[in-house]
């Protein structure tokens, strides 16, 4: 039995390397083209490292609180929620590198991703200069 697997291997090598030399025809010309890609990757860090200040700007008592304690839950590191100024449309502030964890909150939210602003040389609420995003609450989500 081994003698003939031996035997069966050895007819199939020489078969494959005689095909492999076969006589010559015309030729043919095969053309490959490459595609490069570019692609830009976001480096986002964990929601946990993300600092979330949230203003109530609406006459709504403890709306700010209701909207922190939920960005928790979701991760985020959000902190004790503040007074803003008065807000009749939501609007999430973020610092450069930020738009992403903007649009994500403002979403988790009920507010639209539109709602994300680059914010300006001064901070929206006092005090909240270093934090990464800055929410404050509108009218809009207050219902």
């Amino acid at each position: 039995m081994l003698i003939i697997l031996v035997l069966f291997v050895g007819t199939t090598f020489i078969a494959l390397r005689s095909h492999s030399h076969a006589k010559p025809g015309p030729k043919h010309t095969t053309t490959s083209s490459t595609t490069t890609t570019t692609s830009t990757t976001q480096t986002t860090v964990p929601r946990s490292t993300v600092s979330v200040q949230v203003a109530n700007g609406t006459t709504v008592p403890g709306l700010a609180g209701t909207y922190t304690r939920k960005l928790q839950t979701y991760s985020w590191d959000a902190l004790p929620a503040i007074n803003g100024p008065t807000e009749t449309a939501t609007v999430v502030y973020y610092h450069p590198g930020f738009l992403w964890a903007a649009q994500a909150i403002a979403t988790e939210i009920g507010a639209p991703a539109t709602a994300a602003k680059p914010i300006g040389a001064t901070a929206p609420v006092p005090g909240a200069s270093g934090d990464k995003v800055i929410v404050i609450l509108g009218s809009d989500v207050a219902s």
